[in-house]
């Protein structure tokens, strides 16, 4: 087992006058913050919010680490900020961490594969660890319908909301017209970013034998995975991005993944990943066909159970070694500060 000692995790401070639980903009990255804190810590390990600075304020930032004896960590989750249409600011950023950061680290082979190509740094690959905690998960409610579902959140600027359910109105009709029965849940945030896609999407799916929309608040934690549980397939809905945090959801839960090819989220469980493109609804009449053959996609089964329990010891010990990694990438960075 790790040695939890090896290893003071500090809680992101809260910003000043923020929501509780609200950890944007990050003070870590604040130059001030490191002065004052800086006899506190000795790695700073960067994940998100990097787009809540422009990239002088994250050179800055840079340069404070360096000033201060500090290492600096930084795991490349997103090559294209699923936040933000436009992308260049995201990759001014991306070039000043990559390249001011001691240790870089990246979660599939074909991201880090990237970053070395158009940034010059070889990333160490570490996969992303389980997303649940405790040792029983659920396995979804029984059903007749073969169920599939999209959850759209707050149609954030990477959800195709509108192009997503068209494609999948029409691949359910057509998967029902020659006898599959099957059928699908859309979801969506009470609150959206964009009001206008939200009624057309509503839109869409209204009168539509087999497809449904639910609306509500956000959704906790558990309610989510009793969610996703529930479905033989969720489709995820990205126009750009990289990785997802909902494949790795999804592969808790033994739910496949049906996705565009954007980004990397197919190499995070390949066998469990099934494509489609928006606006073909052929491919994703054959993703849902594909995706829900085995037995274990049932929701609620004896099968769907059992290889839930099964994942759940391999992610478990998955996660101890990603945490060995982790804490043996800290140390490789400190013993690199010491020779200096």
């Amino acid at each position: 087992m790790t040695d939890e000692r090896a290893v003071d995790l500090r809680a992101d401070p809260p910003p000043p006058g923020a929501a509780p639980g609200q950890w944007w903009p990050p003070q870590v990255l604040l130059p001030e913050w490191l002065d004052a804190h800086a006899d506190e810590i000795d790695v700073v390990h960067v994940h998100f919010g990097s787009e809540s600075y422009s990239a002088a304020e994250l050179s800055a930032t840079v340069d404070a680490v360096r000033r201060l004896r500090l290492r600096l960590v930084y795991t490349v989750h997103d090559l294209e900020n699923p936040q933000l249409t436009d992308q260049a600011a995201h990759r001014a950023a991306l070039a000043v961490l990559i390249a001011g950061a001691d240790e870089v680290i990246t979660l599939t082979a074909p991201t880090a594969a990237e970053v070395e190509r158009d940034y010059g740094r070889s990333p160490d690959v570490i996969p992303h660890p389980t997303l649940v905690d405790g040792a029983v998960l659920p396995v979804g409610r029984a059903h007749a319908a073969t169920r599939v579902g999209v959850h759209l959140r707050d149609l954030r600027p990477n959800i195709d909301g509108v192009g997503t359910t068209a494609t999948l109105v029409r691949a359910v009709a057509d998967l029902r017209a020659r006898g599959t029965d099957v059928e699908a849940v859309v979801r969506l945030n009470e609150n959206v970013r964009d009001i206008e896609a939200a009624a057309s999407i509503v839109a869409l799916a209204d009168g539509t034998e087999g497809v449904r929309v639910e609306r509500s608040a956000r959704l906790d934690d558990d309610a989510l995975a009793g969610w996703l549980a529930d479905l033989d397939a969720c489709v995820l809905p990205y126009s750009h991005g990289t990785h997802s945090g909902w494949a790795e959801l999804c592969y808790d839960l033994a739910v496949p993944v049906i996705g565009t090819r954007v980004g990397h989220v197919a190499a995070q469980h390949p066998a469990d990943f099934h494509a489609f493109r928006v606006g073909d609804p052929v491919s994703l009449e054959r993703a849902i066909v594909d995706a829900t053959a085995s037995g274990w996609s049932i929701a609620g089964s004896d099968a769907r159970g059992a290889e839930v329990a099964r994942r759940r010891i391999e992610r478990v010990d998955e996660r101890e070694r990603v945490r060995r990694a982790h804490v043996a990438l800290y140390r490789r960075s400190m013993r690199t500060e010491d020779a200096a």
